[in-house]
């Protein structure tokens, strides 16, 4: 969160910004590592680190906050590890970001936004802007499942480059 101090008022209102947090980026990689390997058993902790450059003093947290989201599960024991719950074909980035991060949109206004909490509510000419650039980037996160991600991976490995654009 960003403070923008409102010219010509003493108030001090929150901003947030449109970055994608760390500790969600390592989570979206995480899920990616899993889904590349789903059906071939659990995957050790520090195998996704190493493939996905994720510390491992992170991945262990994050992979417990996912575990009690319901989108991982692990195993104890000489073959323990970690693995998705549910089909990579059926698992969005968007359901991992929201989990992570809370709601999609680039600003803290709409629906989330009190009265007393934003000088312009009610008569904000940005307000469907914001709403349009939240639908659309829920229409790129929600549209796009870690199934396609790892499909476009072997495909870019395939054609020698690798591109992660989404």
């Amino acid at each position: 969160m960003v403070n923008l101090d409102l010219i010509g008022r003493n108030n001090v209102i929150q901003a947030s910004h449109m970055a994608i947090a760390q500790k969600s980026q390592y989570a979206v990689r995480a899920v990616f590592e899993l889904a590349k390997r789903q059906g071939k058993g659990a995957t050790r902790i520090n195998e996704i680190a190493e493939a996905q450059a994720i510390p491992r003093r992170f991945l262990e947290n994050i992979l417990n906050h996912l575990k009690g989201g319901g989108f991982v599960e692990s195993a104890r024991g000489r073959n323990g590890g970690y693995f998705l719950t549910r089909r990579a074909g059926d698992l969005t980035v968007g359901e991992i970001l929201r989990f992570m991060e809370g709601p999609l949109s680039p600003v803290d206004c709409g629906v989330r936004t009190k009265k007393d909490t934003c000088p312009m509510y009610g008569h904000c000419p940005f307000f469907s802007l914001w709403e349009r650039a939240e639908k659309a980037l829920e229409a790129v996160y929600d549209g796009t499942t870690f199934r396609e991600l790892v499909v476009q991976e072997a495909d870019a490995r395939h054609e020698g480059r690798v591109d992660y654009s989404i």
